[in-house]
């Protein structure tokens, strides 16, 4: 159609087609809102307030005497006789499991037969029991000998100087300890890609050199987690040690609150306490062994606690901005 005379068409006025509105560029693109979440979220802190304000405001909890009791020398005392127990008995245990799982998977039917046997019964009987049982070992066997097996003895010595309370607490834990250990590296090892086995073979490397080297290297990132599960609970069964007459941090806050009979509350949480500390600490280790066992499994380490917490704060200095900005 021919435009009346003297109209001027101006084509540079005229947007193009695929242009986009501004309307539609102007609008801020609104993330999915969740009010789920937010409930939750807020039930959640709900619940954490009104905790944490009857922890604070309890009197039955008597915090003046748990501030008390929390740094005393019996207690302190009985701290470190669990630090040493656990620490025997995490070494003897993970040198017993090792042992024993080579044994499993050893070409040796007598050896595997009495590994299973082993894993098997001590898995199946509770420590206490053990613990029990060893205390009064020098019943059964008030000496012990060493000679030639249904011969004559050259050493004799009675058990019962040797079975101190120490002892009973860290062989009868040790025990225990291996046998759970023991499974906990068997899956280790058994988890490491049967081509590497291949491979070390291949090159002629010796089998101790192969397992040290290369196998249990690799297994370690499979076992750390595990085992360190297992060494927590073993610190927190040294506490039954106290049924063996050793004043561990347990038996210690037991014998104070048979004696003092009002403070029984506040050296149970004083207990509590430590022992969150004590795994708080071997969680702490766990972290970093792993993230070292990581290396070239991984393209990028996990970050620290301490990277996490900068990365966090940044992004929420980064999100303030962009929210004042607007």
């Amino acid at each position: 159609m021919s435009e009346p005379p003297g109209t001027t068409v101006s084509l540079a006025a005229a947007p193009p087609a695929d242009a986009p509105s501004k309307t539609l560029t102007a609008q801020r693109v609104q993330p999915l809102r969740r009010p789920g979440r937010w409930i939750a979220t807020l039930a959640v802190l709900v619940v954490v307030a009104q905790f944490v304000h009857g922890l604070a405001t309890n009197s039955f909890y008597q915090w003046d005497r748990f501030g008390y009791w929390f740094l005393r020398p019996t207690i302190l005392d009985g701290l470190v006789i669990t630090l040493q127990v656990a620490a025997l008995s995490a070494v003897l245990g993970l040198a017993g499991g090792i042992l024993l799982a080579l044994a499993r998977l050893s070409g040796s039917p007598v050896l595997r037969a009495v590994s299973w046997t082993y894993v098997w019964a001590l898995r199946s009987i509770p420590l206490i029991v053990v613990l029990i049982f060893l205390y009064n070992f020098s019943a059964l066997y008030k000496t012990l000998s060493i000679g030639v097996p249904f011969g004559p003895a050259f050493f004799s010595f009675d058990e019962s100087r040797l079975a101190t309370d120490m002892a009973v607490a860290v062989v009868g834990l040790s025990l225990n300890e291996a046998a759970y250990a023991a499974e906990v590296v068997r899956g280790g090892i058994l988890s490491v890609d049967q081509g590497q086995h291949e491979a070390a073979s291949a090159l002629g490397l010796p089998r101790r050199y192969q397992f040290r080297r290369i196998v249990f290297p690799q297994a370690l990132r499979s076992i750390t987690p595990n085992y360190v599960n297992q060494l927590i609970g073993l610190i927190k069964s040294t506490s039954l040690v106290f049924y063996v007459s050793l004043l561990d941090l347990f038996g210690s806050a037991q014998t104070m609150g048979s004696t003092y009979p009002g403070d029984i509350v506040p050296l149970l949480l004083v207990v509590t306490v430590w022992y969150l500390i004590l795994t708080s600490v071997v969680s702490v280790i766990q972290f970093y062994v792993e993230r070292h066992y990581a290396r070239g499994a991984t393209r990028s380490l996990p970050p620290t606690p301490f990277q996490q917490l900068r990365t966090g704060l940044t992004d929420l200095r980064a999100r303030i901005r962009r929210e004042t900005a607007l």
